[in-house]
């Protein structure tokens, strides 16, 4: 074997034999693949690798005959995950013809086919670009990555992320359900909508940026998604903060098959924002206990109760509650709120989705423009994706799909007795 280049570490008999059975087991290209994620261990795997090529082409060490020798070593570098790596390259040469042979596996890792989406990660996981180069250097042999390397590197991968994101087509998901919200980056808010497939499975199925959640934007969103061939044919349940920009843009788009969800959490923080703050405990703990009744009777009374006890207090608060009343107790007029209640009545599934983005987002104190914006929000999003967790109470989907249907027939019929009453 050649000469090895020492990373100070020692290595024990399990990862020997880790290396070992990667040489053995797995094809050239996997291989390769798996080797360039082995730092600094992948120091010696990328020697083994070298080594096993030569054997191929020329058999063993000191073995005589053939016109392909070995011919020394030259200086070489190969690239170990996102990182640039010193390695000695041995040579073979062709005497009769007097010219080098190439060896494959060292130019397959001298192509950085991973480095993008690795420097995405990693800058996306809260390594900031100016730091970079001093994190990488994780072993004396490597040369860091300049910050301005990995700033073009990010661009260029979270840009394909962007357009991968936004162009992705969606008439492969049966939506059932849709949370509406958005997050602040800087002066900028970030318009997000998460998805719930017949399945129970959270889907990000876009998002657009906004100065204000005006009914003009919403409806252009909800029309580009169906562009992209979002089904919105069938009766769908949004869940929305109570934004009346967001509220008007649904209803203009979708019509009477938009079942409307308000938020239970914030309709009861918006009323309870008008009392003074020794009176703010004990009506949250009221309107908390009226909204999880079973039923839309029980929870209707209990509210009612409620509304009695505020107009001797404050006025704007009753009003408060009024807005919107029968839209926060949705899910108890479809029958649903036992068994859909908890993921449905409020807006939690993508403050989550917000909360995570935040991670990523928040740390960064200036934001040049909004492309650098979206293309952050895009990578982000699409990584959050593949963590969200099935909605809870997924089974009883189904059975909140007939119930709209019912629901949406009934307040239709509804509309034209009192349509057919008024004429």
């Amino acid at each position: 074997m050649g000469k090895l280049i020492r990373t100070g570490k020692r290595i024990n008999e399990k990862t020997q034999k880790m290396i070992k059975e990667l040489g053995r087991d797995m094809k050239s290209e996997s291989r390769l693949a798996a080797i360039q994620a082995l730092i600094p261990l992948g120091l010696e795997a990328v020697q083994r690798e070298l080594q096993l090529e030569i054997q191929e082409l020329i058999g063993q060490r000191y073995s005589r005959g053939g016109d392909v020798k070995r011919w020394g070593e030259n200086p070489g570098s190969v690239y170990l995950g996102d990182q640039k790596v010193k390695v000695p390259v041995p040579r073979i040469r062709n005497i009769q013809t007097n010219e080098e042979v190439p060896l494959l596996s060292y130019d397959r890792l001298q192509s950085p086919q991973l480095i993008d989406d690795m420097v995405l990660s990693r800058v996306i996981h809260g390594i900031s670009q100016r730091n970079y180069e001093t994190v990488a250097l994780q072993v004396p042999e490597t040369f860091g990555i300049k910050k301005t390397s990995v700033c073009r590197r990010f661009i260029r991968a979270s840009a394909k992320k962007l357009r991968e994101f936004m162009e992705r087509d969606l008439s492969g998901y049966d939506i059932v359900a849709i949370f509406i919200d958005g997050k602040f980056l800087a002066e900028n808010e970030i318009v997000i909508a998460l998805g719930v497939t017949m399945k129970g499975e959270k889907v990000l199925l876009g998002f657009v940026e906004t100065s204000t959640e005006n009914h003009i934007i919403c409806k252009q969103f909800l029309n580009g998604m169906r562009d992209r061939g979002l089904n919105l044919e069938n009766e769908i349940l949004f869940i929305l903060d109570g934004g009346k920009g967001l509220y008007k843009g649904v209803k203009s788009v979708m019509g009477e098959k938009a079942v409307i969800q308000r938020c239970q959490w914030h309709k009861r923080e918006n009323v309870v924002s008008y009392l003074d703050k020794d009176l703010q405990k004990f009506f949250r703990r009221k309107l908390q206990t009226a909204y999880e009744q079973p039923t839309y009777d029980k929870a209707k009374k209990r509210l009612d109760s409620v509304k009695k006890e505020l107009r001797l207090i404050n006025q704007s608060a009753v009003a408060s509650l009024e807005e919107g009343f029968e839209e926060t107790l949705t899910l108890h007029q479809l029958g649903m709120f036992a068994k859909l209640g908890e993921s449905f009545k409020t807006t939690n599934c993508i403050e989550n989705v917000n909360r995570q983005l935040g991670m990523h987002t928040d740390r960064i104190d200036y934001w040049q423009n909004s492309d650098q914006r979206q293309r952050w929000v895009a990578t982000t999003m699409l990584e959050i994706e593949s963590r969200l967790n099935i909605v809870k109470g997924y089974k009883f989907i189904n059975e909140l799909r007939f119930a709209m249907k019912i629901f949406v027939a009934n307040r239709e019929m509804k509309k034209q007795s009192d349509f057919e009453c008024a004429s």
